[in-house]
């Protein structure tokens, strides 16, 4: 009965209200009590997986091989060169499929969960909690790939994405602005807050750790530096281990995988593998761009341990690539880490004129990346040397993961900081300038076509 209700969904938010108000919801009298609804909530394949083409738009990948150029799934090349449009009226967005799908899933858990049978009051308040987290993440990478950057003068009129807060077919599919978006998602992570516990029992849960790291990315975004920086150290209170790269330079002790990975927060992960007319495509290998490591220099242990040359992959490529993910074999991480979280607290730091604690955090966080002897520390004179390290050090530490993507979006805002990227495929060179509208991505016709709601992003 999941299946097809999962079928329901996507059918329900792809092909418009008006079309199915003659079609019972199915489902929705199949939850009846709180072990249905937390069985929901287990269901790791729904809820952990994000997005997939900011790995390929942000400028920390660089595919310059020919045949890998050629080789590359169709849809994953466009979104490489920014391309006006990704898809033809009748395909679909595996993204924006897979959020929404996860919006579904978590909204009639909050529509149901609070008035079901035989679970304890705590218990439901839990996954009511938790619902209202995954919701959030899924808004944010929404919100964040197919909306503008927040600014808090356009805001409250820059077109976001439907928010879609119950599972009703005559829900409406007009786009919330991006103010509406971030104020709903801030909303239902403070409400989650008390519902949750310190840290979870399991990774792939929200805790009130995972709601206070999405509160401090949502204010990095909003350039609210001092309650951005509040929130990552309600985090780092909670949790703060990091890893200590040297203990994995020999490699006779494996790593540790994402639910027992003491910088892992809450686990979301890459929706990289993507369905293709019934064939499915995994994108492997992410070639890191040059810039990256360059930035990285040899003796920084990302650059030896989650970088990795062709003769480490099944295809050949020029470069090396994005490693992390085949050393773990659980998929590449977007979800709030430590190190994440330490770099916010770091940024703000420089933003707000401290530039010797945005030093001492960067330092804190660099001793784990280097062999003792090859670490020279940090120092700055300036907030902006120190912001200039800051960044530079989120490129290190988040390379690989569609972060840079995210980043390179709302930096866009700071004069001077992003350049124009420039790359060639094919042939032909493409340019992505500073706040370009390009930075937002553009919705699949095919649901522009099927729900007339709906509005398309300039391009």
């Amino acid at each position: 009965m999941r299946k097809i209700l999962y079928l329901f969904a996507a059918v329900f938010l792809f092909t418009g209200c008006s079309d199915y108000v003659e079609i019972d919801q199915v489902g929705t009298n199949v939850f009846k009590y709180t072990q249905d609804y937390r069985n929901v909530m287990n269901n790791n394949e729904e809820l952990e997986y994000t997005y997939s083409f900011p790995l390929l738009s942000g400028d920390d990948t660089e595919i310059t091989d020919a045949a890998r150029q050629t080789s590359i799934l169709e849809n994953w090349g466009y979104a490489y060169i920014w391309k006006d449009k990704y898809f033809s009226d009748t395909q679909s967005d595996g993204d924006w499929d897979k959020m929404y799908r996860t919006i579904f899933v978590c909204n009639q858990v909050l529509d149901g969960v609070l008035a079901s049978e035989n679970g304890t009051e705590a218990e439901k308040q839990k996954i009511y909690g938790e619902a209202l987290v995954h919701r959030s993440y899924a808004y944010f990478f929404l919100v964040n790939m197919y909306g503008k950057q927040y600014d808090a003068s356009t805001a409250v009129s820059d077109l976001g994405v439907p928010l879609l807060l119950t599972t009703s077919l005559y829900s409406s599919l007009k786009r919330a602005t991006v103010a509406s978006v971030y104020d709903q998602i801030t909303e239902d992570l403070k409400a989650a807050i008390e519902k949750l516990p310190d840290l979870p029992d399991f990774k792939v849960r929200p805790s009130k750790a995972a709601a206070y790291a999405l509160l401090a990315r949502i204010y990095l975004n909003k350039r609210d530096f001092q309650t951005a920086s509040s929130y990552a150290d309600n985090v780092l209170n909670l949790q703060n281990g990091l890893v200590d790269l040297k203990s994995y330079t020999s490699g006779t002790t494996s790593y540790p995988g994402r639910l027992n990975d003491p910088e892992v927060i809450f686990s979301k992960l890459v929706n990289s593998t993507i369905s293709v007319n019934s064939n499915y495509y995994f994108f492997e290998p992410l070639p890191v761009s040059s810039k990256v490591l360059t930035l990285l220099g040899t003796n920084d242990l990302r650059y030896s341990l989650f970088t990795k040359p062709a003769s480490s992959f099944s295809l050949a490529f020029d470069g090396r690539a994005y490693y992390k993910q085949k050393i773990v074999n659980q998929g590449i991480y977007t979800g709030p880490t430590v190190p994440e979280m330490m770099l916010i607290k770091a940024e703000c730091a420089a933003r707000l004129d401290n530039a010797p604690l945005a030093i001492e955090i960067l330092n804190n966080l660099r001793i784990n990346r280097f062999e003792t002897v090859n670490y020279i520390p940090y120092t700055a004179t300036t907030s902006a040397d120190a912001l200039s390290k800051v960044l530079d050090e989120r490129q290190r530490e988040l390379f690989g993961r569609g972060f840079r993507w995210f980043d390179q979006k709302r930096l866009s805002k700071d004069m001077g900081i992003i350049s124009t990227v420039t790359r060639e495929f094919k042939g032909i060179t493409y340019t992505l300038e500073p706040n370009s509208n390009l930075y937002v991505y553009p919705i699949a016709d095919k649901y522009i076509l099927l729900n007339t709601e709906l509005e398309q992003n300039p391009r």
